[in-house]
């Protein structure tokens, strides 16, 4: 029961950062397509505009790619992400009506995507959460032309390591160092939840268990808890989400030492 309740306030949790990531991505673009209007308009600083029209509709692409993931992993279908492209090309196609405007999304289909979704939480102390989207841009009227190619990879990963030691009969001090990155860039968790396994079901560690987690920087968590565990091997798991919303988890063994 726990754990139903756990998957659908996940899924709710996506489906408000996918909603937030539209509508941001909307206003971008519609903010910088006006003052690119302007900008043609009274012949002043078009090449700016044109640049910055350009950044805020890669942004906006942006914005979809990582709402979608977040969808993803917080439960939602991997088809979101074609399906909320299609809507995000359709919304930039009815934004400009002075010429040919269109954008095309094209999803990575090379291993280890399908459909452009990545998702590994195995157990070898690694977790990934990944979406990348290829895009192709054409805008062309009486003054301007243009032709712009550019790609999203979105990837969350976390890693992580333990080692406990013994202290009394099956009692054990575990230690867990959790580390995330975004884009291979050092990133902060919104949420770490530790689990450890204990006979057949994962169990989290609270206060009775001494429980411990301190930000030590560079994206690095240290977490420590206390107990009573009758198996040699000690299963752990780390659940994350990122500052995006962007949920993942990994498994490992802790290490006696």
């Amino acid at each position: 029961m726990r754990g139903e309740k756990v998957r659908r306030n996940r899924n709710n949790s996506g489906q408000v950062l996918l909603i937030a990531a539209f509508i941001m991505a909307s206003l971008l673009l519609s903010a910088q397509l006006y003052i690119f209007e302007v900008g043609k308009i009274s012949n002043e600083t078009e090449s700016d505009s044109l640049n910055d029209f350009l950044l805020a509709l890669k942004l906006g692409s942006r914005h979809v790619v990582i709402g979608s993931l977040a969808n993803i992993s917080n439960g939602g279908q991997n088809s979101n992400l074609v399906w909320n492209l299609q809507r995000w090309s359709s919304l930039v196609s009815r934004q400009y009506q002075f010429g040919k405007n269109v954008l095309n999304c094209t999803l990575r289909e090379t291993t280890p995507y399908a459909s452009g979704i990545w998702i590994s939480w195995g157990q070898n102390g690694t977790g990934v959460s990944s979406a990348y989207a290829s895009f192709s841009y054409k805008l062309s009227d009486r003054e301007v032309d243009i032709d712009q190619s550019y790609f999203m990879n979105i990837t969350t990963v976390v890693f992580i390591e333990s080692y406990y030691q013994m202290v009394s009969g099956d009692i054990k001090q575990v230690n867990v160092t959790i580390s995330i990155l975004n884009e291979e860039n050092h990133a902060l968790a919104k949420q770490i939840t530790i689990y450890y396994k204990l006979l057949d079901s994962w169990q989290v560690p609270n206060a009775t268990n001494n429980y411990t987690i301190s930000d030590c920087g560079d994206g690095t968590y240290q977490a420590s808890f206390v107990a009573d565990i009758p198996s040699q091997d000690v299963e752990i798991s780390a659940h994350v989400v990122d500052q995006r919303g962007i949920y993942v988890h990994a498994n490992a063994t802790s290490s006696q030492i």
